[in-house]
């Protein structure tokens, strides 16, 4: 479970630099803070057919890309765990201290560094193949780990770095809100919000269709998708704004009403937790594969969208892919 945190002050144009989801500023490391760690590996691995070293470097509890934004100054930024979206309607409360729109900003500026990530990880990937389709060795090779640092190195590091810190918020949404949650029996209120108990993944984490338009454009769609009664904790963590809460009295919190990091966790019961999981791991699928067909998209001659593919999910590509595949010899593309 996250741990509380010492309360400070940004200046809002740090706080959007920093979290900023194209941002590389290099952050000290440090311990993954526990979704926890291991249910975000539980749930990537769940969503990616991938070759084994390349599935642990995206997926490791501790080491994956996918927890590189537990690590870290990136934990104490709410925007990466999409925290602080939260909202408790006028039937329920005469006086809840946040509006929906103030808990929509937090949930799109979430969502906005995703697509900023998925953005990046599209860039990135052109240095994994050359311009006739051949596998660059030195840009996918795995024989040294890699480092989550935000830098810019090998680039098959760098891509699965983007898609981690782009993934995590996603699967955090559904173990930091009530999308998937049925309140308990009791009267609805901030220690008991309520649940939406959806079935399905989230319409306004349509990551590759936004990254296709102007922010003004898919931030108007998404905010149109968010159901009035949505949810995510408040944390003592940096809002979108640069402000850092002093607490969450008053507010639906993180950990005392929402929380679903764990099994153990409160809100985990009743089936609430089962249900997060499978929803991320089923989100994650539809991440990777949007993914996968931007990349052939966008890299269509001498099937270089393909190779970049093969590249990212072989643990050997240089050898196990192709030089240039075609209709009859193309590598397997793994959902």
């Amino acid at each position: 479970m996250r741990a509380s945190l010492y309360v400070r002050r940004l200046p809002a144009t740090a706080l959007v630099s920093l979290a900023c989801g194209a941002c590389l500023t290099l952050l000290p490391p440090g311990p993954a803070q526990a979704f926890s760690g291991g249910n975000h590996e539980k749930i990537t691995r769940g969503a990616l057919k991938w070759e084994p070293r390349s599935l642990t470097a995206m997926a490791d509890s501790r080491d994956g890309a996918i927890v590189a934004d537990d690590q870290g100054d990136y934990f104490k930024l709410g925007t990466l765990h999409c925290d602080n979206a939260d909202y408790l309607g006028s039937r329920f409360t005469s006086a809840y201290p946040r509006t929906r729109d103030e808990a929509n900003t937090e949930l799109l500026a979430c969502i906005r560094g995703s697509v900023a990530r998925l953005r990046a990880a599209v860039r990135y990937a052109d240095g994994l193949v050359d311009s006739q389709g051949k596998v660059i060795a030195r840009q996918s090779d795995l024989g040294s780990p890699c480092t989550w640092n935000g830098r810019a190195g090998r680039a098959k590091c760098t891509v699965l770095e983007q898609l981690g810190r782009g993934w995590h918020p996603i699967e955090d949404f559904y173990s930091h809100s009530n999308w998937s949650d049925k309140a308990d029996a009791g009267p609805i209120g901030t220690a008991n919000p309520p649940g939406l108990n959806r079935t399905g993944i989230a319409p306004f984490l349509d990551i590759r269709r936004y990254s296709s338009m102007n922010d003004a454009e898919w931030t108007k769609e998404a905010a149109g998708l968010i159901p009035e009664d949505l949810a995510t904790g408040c944390y003592p963590d940096f809002e979108s704004t640069g402000i850092k809460p002093t607490d969450c009295a008053g507010r639906i919190e993180h950990n005392r009403a929402l929380n679903k990091d764990t099994e153990a966790a409160e809100r985990s019961k009743d089936g609430n937790f089962q249900r997060a999981t499978e929803l991320a791991t089923q989100d994650i699928a539809r991440q990777w594969k949007d993914f996968t067909a931007e990349l052939v998209a966008t890299y269509p001659d001498n099937g270089r969208g393909e190779q970049m593919i093969c590249a990212l999910t072989h643990d050997t590509p240089a050898t196990s892919c192709p030089d240039r595949p075609r209709a009859e010899t193309r590598p397997a593309i793994r959902p």
